[in-house]
């Protein structure tokens, strides 16, 4: 098993990705053990003392002017954690779960959060054991922290709450005896610092923007074999045109189809002699559009790394002042609106590839075909797996709907304006399965028009689409079931089956260049 060490305020986006794939053994840097001892030390002597500190001796939100007997201070945390796990809804997944708690451990230790070194560990153990705790993923609005999430895993942690064991929930005690490591005796803050922060909604973006890597470099595959199957034109893409507009994405994305097409017979045919002037805009208009939200992709990616790096708990510990000071990073309204941008590139991905079908099928657009059947009329081809995609498109475009604009006070008006963050990136798997249906549609009905196009050939890159697909789905010269097609196309679209093809040519920046 290999092991990363967390570097607290330094992860990168290759940690992450690590980390989400799962079969690391975490450390912690030796240099983090002192800033986590001295804020925990500030933290100790504010309890020892008579002066309110909230979550230390008070109660929280609206009951902050509750004060809590020194007796009773480890109480005040346990009871913060039963009370705050309310969640409902499906378990988070095993992948969001070991970002979630590798985030919080990094957070919790760059020494702001006032939490002993052994929470840190309890964690780090917690995640090396392969335990995955039991997290409902509804039940946060994004501020005050993800208050619910979080605490499920508390209790875990507490062995009071569930793990997640091959799908099935276990009483976390055994599940911890199991491991030998200790249930975690929370004292003064810890909890308040556990389940204050934004590491649900975080986990839960970065989950999707890891996931929807593949699906978006299949979709430039696939919409360059589009262009082919159309005998489209790479005039478009010539990289003069898009220096001109200077946008980053674009002019990638110009230089990726540049190099998907290229040495294509079937382009080479129909260089001379083509009475077509344009082609439609969901071929010529690849680069601004997809360009266009890989720019925003790429700016979420920026905004998320910053996010898993950062102290998002409250109140925050100055250990060089002596002092514990409230604030509202907890608040997650920088990853809703990264989480919201995703979701309309995301949909836009998928409106313009739904497009690209509908072209693929319209004989008096595509010159193939109808609907891509030598023997329309008695066989309907693809007219109907074409409604498929329109039906997930037009889904997506209501998911698109930003959350961060509905807010609802909550805690008897005190947190009076949150995020919704964490639905606003919960909510983006299922449009990230709606595209990858999309695009194995369009890889089915693209490979059948390129076929119509035989003996001509088309570039190596695309060719390859073309056989990796074939390998999984027979061509349709004729009506069948193709349903299970759809289900074989579509997974090779999730488990990045064209991301070998694309990432084998050789240079191309990568999606996620310079974050």
């Amino acid at each position: 098993m290999t092991t990363l060490q967390l570097n607290p305020g330094l992860l990168t986006l290759e940690d992450l990705q690590a980390l989400h794939a799962g079969g690391l053994t975490l450390t912690l840097n030796p240099s983090a053990h002192a800033p986590i001892a001295a804020s925990a030390a500030v933290v100790q002597a504010a309890a020892a003392g008579d002066a309110p500190v909230y979550g230390v001796n008070t109660g929280f939100g609206k009951l902050a002017n509750k004060r809590i007997s020194q007796g009773e201070l480890e109480a005040l945390q346990r009871n913060l954690i039963r009370s705050h796990s309310v969640g409902v809804g499906a378990p988070l997944q095993p992948a969001v779960m070991r970002l979630m708690m590798a985030l919080k451990a990094a957070s919790l230790a760059r020494g702001y959060s006032g939490v002993r070194q052994e929470v840190v560990d309890t964690i780090l153990a917690v995640h090396n054991a392969g335990l995955v705790p039991y997290v409902p993923s509804q039940g946060s609005v994004g501020a005050s922290g993800d208050l619910a999430p979080l605490s499920h895993m508390t209790l875990a942690l507490m062995g009071e709450g569930e793990m997640l064991v091959d799908g099935e929930r276990r009483p976390a005690l055994a599940e911890l005896e199991k491991a030998g490591i200790a249930p975690l005796t929370l004292q003064a803050k810890e909890g308040l610092a556990l389940i204050n922060g934004t590491q649900t909604s975080t986990a839960l973006a970065l989950h999707a923007l890891i996931t929807f890597e593949p699906v978006l470099e299949s979709a430039l595959v696939i919409g360059a074999l589009t262009v082919d199957a159309t005998r489209g034109s790479d005039g478009p893409f010539d990289p003069r045109i898009h220096a001109l507009r200077g946008q980053p994405g674009q002019i990638d994305v110009a230089r990726y189809y540049r190099a998907l097409l290229a040495g294509s017979e079937i382009r080479q045919s129909h260089v001379e002699g083509d009475d077509r002037v344009q082609d439609p805009y969901c071929l010529r208009c690849q680069p601004q559009v997809v360009g266009a939200c890989l720019d925003q992709l790429r700016h979420a990616a920026l905004i998320l790394v910053r996010e898993a790096n950062a102290v998002t708990d409250n109140p925050l510990v100055f250990a060089e002042d002596g002092v514990l000071v409230s604030g509202g990073n907890f608040h997650a309204e920088p990853v809703a609106l990264a989480a919201d941008a995703m979701a309309v590139a995301i949909a836009e991905v998928g409106a313009i590839a739904e497009r690209r079908i509908a072209m693929l099928i319209d004989a008096g657009v595509s010159q193939l075909p109808p609907f891509l059947s030598a023997d329309a009329g008695l066989n309907s081809g693809f007219m109907i797996a074409h409604v498929t995609a329109a039906s997930l498109a037009s889904e997506n475009k209501s998911l698109a709907h930003p959350a961060s604009v509905d807010s609802l006070p909550t805690s008897a008006n005190q947190e009076d304006h949150v995020s919704m963050a964490t639905f606003a990136a919960r909510r983006l798997q299922a449009m990230i399965s709606n595209v990858s249906v999309i695009l194995g549609i369009e890889w089915l009905a693209s490979a059948q028009g390129v076929e119509f196009l035989r003996p001509l050939r088309s570039s190596v890159p695309l060719e390859q689409a073309h056989a990796l697909l074939r390998a999984e789905c027979a061509a349709m010269p004729t009506d069948r079931y193709l349903a299970p097609d759809i289900e074989r196309a579509t997974a090779l679209v999730t488990q990045g089956a064209l991301s070998s093809v694309f990432r084998n040519i050789d240079g191309l920046p990568t999606l996620w260049k310079a974050v």
